[in-house]
């Protein structure tokens, strides 16, 4: 039997866990991703309120695969695809032969066209992003310590977009850093009247949990700190203000966008049917109809569970790969097609220090000090990289016990280190 080229486009939780499953198949597996390095997207949030360094969640993909021999990598951002061909091209202008081909390519932010969401509001989705935002925060203070000015004209405000488990993160991380930290490294700035709003345009926070999940996940973020509405709409965003929906403006210089996602742009290129959210169209085999030799998975796929379409989180994308790999394994084994089945490992979401909810298999529901457990032991379990999980858990340690950050560092941005397709530069990625 000849050895089938199975392409996978995208280093994130889905590419990553197709190309493992695969890592004993008598088959030729090229992973392509426009960075070398797979994020652990779920502790962003971390990095960029400086509780952690950026290599703590990525890891090199050469070093993940460096032991599996029918893997091969390379870097690079695929720009579209010859379906009669069966190649993908390049943005160098390359070409890359498969049979089989896993589109993993992930999501990106959608700011559902919100006036100057865009411009000047800070996504939280990729490094760059958190290492961006992390810059951002520092430098207001920092700013506002040299002209005191700045905080009545809102330098210290910070507004949150998105009640979900990451706007929800964000806003308890921003609290703390502000009132544990900044509080000492800013001696002579009254850094108690930074304030942190988190606004969802839903009646609660955490809409995929339940009621008494909602509840405490709100009056804990309340009770320390955070100016929490429900119900409210964000109508446009410049520099230094928010304009809600009936007239409210909260000055702001600062506003982090954590209210949704779309698919990769890539989708739209390939020639296939997408639906909302610019999602690729799935079969229930996770084949792309009209491409049996092709599978999508993961957040830029509709992947259709028992109640609809599921939904684009980091379980989605593990189990979706898993079984793309498996589907690929069958067909060449000339066994039929099965449907993929998901199952729901739970959801949580951390609030802060001692405090998260979870919502577990069994309804098992979690709160307070023992979901904040399961929470932290749940993330160091699938970080990738031991020395990653040591060094994650002795920040964790050292922040727990001396309510200290790592790196308050304002990385400028240095023209050695080139940039990326925005104009940003690496910024030293791997320092912090």
């Amino acid at each position: 039997m000849t050895r089938d080229r199975v392409v996978i486009v995208g280093g994130g939780f889905g590419g990553m866990t197709a190309a493992k499953e695969l890592a004993h198949d008598p088959v030729d597996v090229m992973l392509i991703d426009r960075n070398n390095f797979h994020t652990f997207q779920p502790l962003l949030y971390q990095v960029a309120t400086a509780g952690l360094n950026a290599a703590d969640v990525a890891y090199p993909i050469r070093g993940i695969f460096q032991h599996q021999k029918n893997l091969t990598f390379r870097q690079g951002t695929v720009s579209g695809v010859d379906w009669d061909r069966h190649e993908l091209s390049l943005a160098d202008g390359a070409t890359v032969p498969f049979d089989q081909l896993v589109i993993a390519v992930g999501a990106s932010t959608n700011t559902f066209g919100v006036e100057g969401a865009d411009e000047h509001g800070f996504p939280l989705y990729g490094l760059r992003d958190a290492i961006h935002l992390r810059n951002h925060i520092l430098r207001n203070f920092e700013a506002a310590d040299a002209d005191r000015s700045l905080v009545d004209d809102g330098a210290l405000n910070f507004v949150v977009v998105g009640g979900g488990p990451t706007g929800v993160e964000v806003a308890g991380a921003l609290v703390e850093l502000f009132t544990k930290v900044l509080s000492r490294d800013f001696r002579d700035l009254d850094v108690h009247r930074a304030r942190v709003y988190l606004l969802e345009m839903q009646d609660a926070l955490l809409p995929p949990f339940s009621p008494s999940s909602q509840r405490h996940a709100r009056e804990t973020l309340e009770h320390r700190g955070v100016d929490v509405r429900t119900g409210a709409t964000v109508e446009r965003i410049t520099p230094t203000r928010v304009h809600l929906r009936g007239g409210e403006v909260i000055p702001a210089h600062t506003l982090v966008w954590a209210a949704g996602v779309k698919a990769n742009a890539l989708a739209e290129t390939l020639g296939v049917k997408t639906v909302a959210g610019g999602r690729i169209e799935v079969g229930r085999d996770l084949r792309i109809p009209g491409h049996p030799e092709a599978f999508a998975v993961g957040d830029n796929a509709q992947v259709l569970g028992r109640k609809g379409p599921l939904p684009q989180v980091a379980q989605v994308a593990l189990q979706s790969g898993r079984h793309a790999a498996r589907e690929i394994r069958r067909a060449r084994l000339g066994l039929p097609s099965r449907q993929f089945h998901y199952f729901d490992k739970g959801t949580m979401a951390t609030i802060g220090r001692r405090s998260a909810v979870a919502e577990l298999p069994g309804n098992i529901h979690l709160q307070g000090t023992l979901g904040w457990l399961s929470w932290l032991g749940l993330h160091l379990l699938y970080l990738v990289g031991f020395r990653n999980r040591v060094s994650v858990f002795i920040n964790w340690s050292w922040n727990y016990l001396t309510w200290d950050r790592g790196p308050r560092l304002i990385l400028e941005q240095i023209s050695e280190v080139g940039t990326d397709s925005t104009g940003r530069s690496d910024e030293e990625l791997l320092v912090g």
